[in-house]
């Protein structure tokens, strides 16, 4: 109205009463369609800082963007026109966190395409022979057939008997979110055989949680703040960026391990990353390692074990040891981090071991895990964190009965170690036919294959041409370096204990063809 009022005087000098009212509100106006039309809608605003917005999964969410569009649309096409100007309503709250929409959809990455394709035309051998063949997934489904057996000559682990231990009423009650003590007894006592030559290990000192992912996340969220950095060893799992970064805020900055070095963590490599980190602002918290590794799979040595222990020390960080897998070397010794603090060099509140039940036993629906630290603090965050995260006490009853067999847990990890070698030699032998190497490995459920020479260059492009030839020519749903935040492209993780053997001969045979097809 600053305007409008000079405005109006000088009009009415020239036209009169009539004339002076109607320029001036009719200019007044025009100014604000302009400025209007200008402005970026709703949906713009939202998205600013994240980019285009991927598609939703989550129902609520898209009713809200879609009511938003419809708004912005209507807004548009009133304002847009000559007979009838209607100002826009207020915007409307969009109900959804700037948080909730950042974790909305998993992203790009071809690990989690991999899945989502495997499941639009997954493979049978008589409904859908020639649907794509799932290479990409870790899951051990080997010796289930065992646990099956156990469980039907001891229902008592199952099912509520009056007068029992771990009846309906000692078990429906509320129990320790952080894990019954009985589970954690039994726990204890199998970590110390599994990882002989340790420090000891107690039950107090477990903090029982929903999978090993929700583990890593306690240990992130007590580690470090938002913005904060760990270190960890490239290649590396591509869970690791959803696992521990969604909620946490901790960023996660490679250390890269080349190839011709046989993948080795070296103390170079790490001074490099922790360099990078320190420049970009980034306070490094803690080193992430996993043994064996994945995609690699190989065991880290005690001497690596040490230079790691040796390097946070000195930058006064701590460790996290991931050894989910631990059980599951099928060639050579597992070197535990908790054999290396046994040495009494190095102060063991600074490391913390994550272990889980879903790769050794191939249990990951019952969501099993655990953090083991002799750090008060932690354990005092962590306990109180697994509210979040608690385990079934119908879960960790049967588990008590199971771990209490020690007999058959000793006999159930040989014959698995026995079956995921054979698996590990079938492999081998069908990629050595069509001269496709990988990487050294003797533990997990995969292998790092090397296809580097079918790229056309060396850029992550190419190595996504050949992932989607992969994915949608063969049918083979494989894992490349790029999703394993791994510079050298070419690199595919295979997965070989999630299929019957049938079907991973079916696999091998697509894949070994392709690439002798490729080779002329």
């Amino acid at each position: 109205m600053r305007i409008i009022v000079p405005l109006q005087g000088v009009v009415q000098g020239r036209g009169g009463v009539f004339w002076g009212s109607v320029i001036p509100c009719g200019l007044f106006y025009l100014l604000q369609l302009y400025i209007r039309q200008r402005r970026p809608n709703s949906s713009e605003e939202d998205n600013g800082e994240t980019g285009e917005a991927a598609p939703s999964s989550d129902a609520s969410l898209s009713r809200v963007n879609s009511h938003s569009d419809v708004s912005a649309a209507n807004n548009k096409e009133s304002t847009s026109s000559g007979s009838h100007i209607q100002l826009r309503s207020p915007r409307r709250p969009s109900f959804v966190s700037h948080r909730a929409i950042t974790l909305s959809d998993t992203g790009d990455s071809a690990y989690y395409i991999g899945w989502r394709e495997y499941y639009k035309d997954p493979y049978h051998a008589t409904d859908n022979p020639n649907g794509i063949i799932q290479l990409g997934l870790a899951e051990n489904t080997l010796s289930l057939d065992l646990l099956q057996d156990w469980l039907s000559h001891h229902p008592e682990a199952s099912m509520w008997n009056e007068g029992e231990e771990f009846s309906l009423v000692d078990m429906a009650p509320y129990q320790y979110t952080h894990g019954i003590p009985a589970l954690k007894a039994v726990l204890s006592d199998f970590l110390g055989n599994l990882m002989k030559g340790s420090l000891p290990f107690y039950a107090d000192n477990i903090v029982v949680t929903a999978g090993a992912t929700a583990a890593l996340e306690i240990l992130a969220f007590c580690l470090g703040d938002a913005g904060d950095s760990f270190l960890v060893p490239s290649p590396y799992y591509p869970g690791f960026d959803r696992d521990i970064k969604w909620k946490s805020g901790i960023q996660l900055v490679p250390v890269y391990c080349p190839s011709h070095e046989g993948f080795k963590i070296s103390k170079r490599a790490l001074e490099k990353a922790y360099n990078q980190s320190q420049r970009e602002g980034s306070r490094v918290r803690a080193v992430l390692i996993t043994t064996p590794g994945n995609p690699v799979g190989s065991t880290l040595d005690a001497e690596t074990i040490q230079g790691v222990l040796d390097f946070a020390r000195k930058k006064g960080v701590h460790v996290i040891s991931d050894e989910i897998y631990a059980a599951s070397v099928f060639k050579g010794e597992f070197v535990s981090a908790s054999q290396i603090l046994a040495s009494g060099d190095y102060d063991p509140d600074f490391v913390h071991i994550v272990y889980g039940l879903s790769k050794d036993f191939g249990i990951p629906g019952f969501r099993v895990g655990l953090l083991y630290s002799t750090n008060e603090k932690i354990l005092a965050a962590a306990r109180n964190l697994t509210r979040f995260c608690t385990v079934s006490s119908y879960t960790q009853k049967l588990l008590v009965h199971l771990f209490k067999d020690k007999g058959f847990i000793e006999r159930f990890l040989e014959e698995n170690r026995q079956r995921l070698k054979n698996r590990h030699e079938t492999v081998l032998k069908h990629l050595e036919m069509a001269k496709i190497s990988c990487a050294d490995s003797n533990g997990g459920l995969y292998v790092f294959v090397d296809l580097r020479h079918l790229l056309t260059s060396s850029s992550v492009e190419a190595e996504n041409d050949l992932w989607k030839k992969l994915l949608y020519e063969v049918k083979v749903s494989l894992s490349p370096a790029s999703a394993c935040h791994y510079p050298e492209s070419g690199w595919f993780r295979l997965c070989f204990a999630n299929l019957d053997d049938l079907t991973l001969v079916v696999a091998l045979e697509r894949l070994c063809s392709f690439i002798k097809a490729m080779k002329k």
